[in-house]
């Protein structure tokens, strides 16, 4: 009887130790992602499972580039996957396949060159002329043609924001950490 309540005494206590390391990791540090859909392909592809970083942006502000997930602004229970392209303050143009951004750096604006992260064949339809406000993000899915984002709803709200893309975990021959792409302006 001794070695019974011995051996439950001890699985509580691994339960407990186990529970105070994985609860504060999974609710505050990161926290898995599927991807569903075509909307950010080829670079992220339906079934996919992604690692959110839910830490940096506590430290610092999302970057451009950066691909995030987030509540959908006009039904939060629904999470999303883009890329950042709109920083807060920014202006977002949209026309002829071009993105133009205009802020304090560049008030006469510049072409964002995304080829380090899209196909050059990529088109980006439609168009938008959108003044972001000082905690607002412009973002778009990786397969432009596919992607519902902010050419059609708006910009996405600081405080939607879940966390950024870290890693691809499955399947094991596409794992990839990501790191913020680099523009030369």
């Amino acid at each position: 009887m001794k070695s019974i309540l011995s051996f439950i005494w001890e699985t509580v206590k691994i339960a407990a130790v186990t529970l105070a390391i994985i609860i504060p990791i999974r609710y505050f540090l990161v926290q898995p992602f599927f991807v569903k859909g075509a909307s950010m392909e080829p670079n992220f592809e339906d079934g996919q499972y992604l690692v959110i970083d839910e830490l940096s942006y506590r430290l610092r502000q999302p970057q451009r580039g950066e691909v995030i997930v987030f509540h959908y602004p006009p039904d939060p229970s629904q999470f999303y996957i883009k890329r950042i392209i709109g920083l807060p303050g920014e202006k977002v143009e949209i026309s002829s396949n071009q993105i133009k951004i205009y802020n304090m750096d560049h008030p006469l604006g510049f072409i964002l060159d995304e080829n380090g992260y899209l196909p050059q064949v990529t088109v980006t339809l439609g168009s938008a002329d959108q003044q972001l406000g000082p905690d607002e993000y412009f973002v778009l899915g990786d397969n432009r043609q596919e992607s519902f984002d902010s050419r059609r709803w708006g910009a996405v709200p600081s405080a939607n924001i879940t966390g950024r893309v870290w890693l691809r975990a499955w399947p094991p021959q596409t794992a990839h950490v990501f790191v913020a792409p680099q523009y030369s302006y």
